[in-house]
């Protein structure tokens, strides 16, 4: 089995999460310090070389103050589409 940061569909996550970010006004540096995270934390997640489990999830959607529903039905959409 591929990777899920390999995926399109993580592609997705982390493409909707720097959307929610850049739309919040928010630059990573703030993110970080929200969350008590360095910089590097949120560019890996960002980049797709840090996968997030779906605590870490949470905790940024609630730091930005996004609602997770629209993320998560993007993902799923993706997820039908690419098969994993």
């Amino acid at each position: 089995m591929t990777r899920s940061v390999f995926l399109q569909s993580y592609g997705v996550l982390t493409q909707c999460l720097v959307e929610a970010r850049v739309a919040k006004g928010v630059t990573q540096i703030e993110l970080a310090e929200l969350l008590g995270r360095p910089q590097s934390f949120v560019s890996k997640v960002e980049g797709g070389d840090r996968r997030l489990d779906v605590i870490e999830f949470l905790q940024i959607i609630t730091a930005l103050n996004v609602d997770p529903e629209p993320i998560i039905q993007s993902v799923a959409a993706a997820i039908a589409n690419d098969g994993g």
